[in-house]
């Protein structure tokens, strides 16, 4: 028999990246320590444990990209590598006690709801447990996504996804295809390129670039802010009140943006001075469209006479790979910088609600939940960084955080209600709050500027980043609202039994 088989708990937590801790500390500090935390790897950490490509960091600064009741006084640089927030985790980890609920090397293969009894039966690589109430963690940036290019499987090299970096190869000296022109692929291109002998950037959409204002924390600054934690929020409130004051600009009026796109476009002209590469750098969309991004050794590194720009990756033909404008180029290794599965997650496919169907076949047509938490048709089961609860500019730890507010006051609903109980999110209410939330999205940036982005889904839908500020967020998240959800009660044993499996709404 597995360890923890037929182990029941009132919370299971899926995933241990800062949603599920922070779901974790926030149970623990509402009296709640009956919960376990299920996560796939061996180890804390989420994202910032998978992603460790060389330059790998935020584009958020430090002390916003934390949580508010963990403070670090002690961020070395304003902007953090990956080292530093993977040891961040660690240290929550450690503080708030968190150990004992983690179950290491336990992947959800699936979660089914018991309609009899109300409770979610489930199957992991450990063994099989069942808990009265789901958290889902797993996040957006998760599951790595590899286009389908005809001939990669000839491909006689290496090969591998940046959230998957192989460090046990070596670059230097190596012929190396970089595939993809996001937040990660700016950021390796800079570290590796020193090292390679010819990079190959297969660029299929131009991203816009502004100059990424990184610097060391001075250990005088560090003192400051152990020594008077108020500085330490000060810093933070000012970091959330600059974006606060931005979100108009994304979300209402997308033609102010254009100043930033010369910022944008002086931070390529101050590097790039060849007209041809920098036409071929220069997006045709309006900024804020796709995520921004943030760099400045990204445009250097492309300057340089070992790096080539070329178009999206088409074909692979032995070691010759192929772009869209019918470059080619021989390489050893091909480094796939191409995203995730955000608007399909593949946890979807493991979670069985009330009525026998998976969550990827409720989402069918585009995700939607709840304030961003609950799905229709399954009770007790809710997610962190849901549908509609990205941000363009800001911290999503802000995000996170409000989210733990309603699953707080969720768990006290459920305590109030007493007995053998459960929520289920009513369709009219997830259908209301997800016409409010697409209603707005129409005159934002990310709907209006003219591109293709990982934000929307394959039916052009937005699903994925929230059309307001963070403050408007937490308030919408305050509460749970009992009358968006229907009261679910197990039946009696001595009612009838042809409608034991049934359950009741109140």
């Amino acid at each position: 028999m597995a360890e923890h088989e037929h182990e029941h708990v009132r919370v299971a937590v899926v995933g241990s990246g800062f949603g599920g801790l922070g779901a974790a500390v926030r149970l623990r500090r509402e009296g709640i320590t009956d919960f376990v935390v299920l996560e796939r790897a061996g180890s804390v950490g989420g994202t910032w444990r998978d992603n460790s490509y060389p330059g790998c960091a935020c584009d958020v600064p430090s002390h916003l990209y934390s949580f508010s009741f963990a403070p670090n006084p002690d961020w070395p640089r304003s902007f953090s590598g990956q080292e530093h927030i993977r040891a961040y985790l660690e240290h929550v980890t450690d503080v708030f006690g968190l150990r004992p609920h983690l179950r290491f090397d336990s992947e959800v293969k699936r979660m089914t709801w018991d309609t009899e009894r109300l409770r979610w039966d489930i199957e992991t690589s450990s063994g099989n447990l069942s808990a009265d109430v789901v958290v889902s963690a797993t996040g957006p940036l998760s599951e790595p996504r590899l286009p389908d290019i005809p001939g990669l499987d000839t491909f006689p090299g290496k090969v591998f996804h940046s959230a998957r970096w192989d460090h046990d190869y070596d670059l230097r000296g190596k012929r190396v295809a970089m595939v993809g022109t996001g937040a990660s692929a700016i950021q390796i291109v800079p570290a590796v390129q020193p090292l390679v002998s010819r990079l190959t950037l297969f660029q299929r959409t131009p991203a816009w670039v502004l100059p990424r204002m990184d610097r060391p924390i001075s250990g005088a600054e560090r003192a400051l802010h152990r020594t008077l934690p108020f500085t330490t929020k000060l810093r933070r409130g000012l970091l959330w009140g600059v974006r606060e004051l931005q979100v108009q600009a994304f979300t209402k009026h997308p033609g102010e943006l254009g100043f930033v796109e010369q910022l944008a476009k002086r931070n390529m002209g101050r590097a790039i001075k060849d007209p041809a590469l920098r036409a071929r750098l220069t997006p045709d969309y309006r900024i804020g469209c796709k995520r921004i991004l943030l760099s400045s050794t990204y445009y250097p590194a492309l300057a340089q006479p070992n790096v080539d720009v070329v178009g999206g990756l088409s074909e692979v033909r032995g070691s010759t790979v192929v772009g869209a404008d019918g470059t080619e180029a021989e390489v050893d290794a091909i480094v796939f910088g191409t995203g995730f599965h955000v608007t399909d997650m593949p946890i979807a496919e493991r979670v069985v609600g009330a009525e026998g169907k998976t969550l990827a076949e409720s989402w069918a047509g585009g995700m939607q939940a709840l304030r961003g938490a609950a799905a229709a048709g399954f009770p007790n089961w809710m997610t962190v960084i849901g549908p509609n609860t990205g941000l363009g500019n800001s911290s999503m730890i802000l995000m996170i955080e409000s989210q733990l507010n309603y699953l707080a006051d969720y768990m006290r609903q459920l305590d109030v209600l007493g007995g053998r109980v459960a929520l289920d999110a009513r369709p009219s209410a997830v259908r209301a709050w997800n016409h409010r939330v697409q209603e707005r999205m129409k005159r934002t940036v990310w709907n209006t500027g003219g591109c293709t982005s990982w934000y929307l889904d394959e039916s052009g839908r937005n699903t994925t980043i929230w059309p307001g500020t963070t403050s408007e967020f937490r308030r919408e998240t305050r509460r749970v609202d009992l009358s968006e959800y229907a009261v679910v009660r197990s039946l009696p044993a001595e009612r009838d039994t042809s409608r034991e499996n049934t359950g009741v709404t109140a």
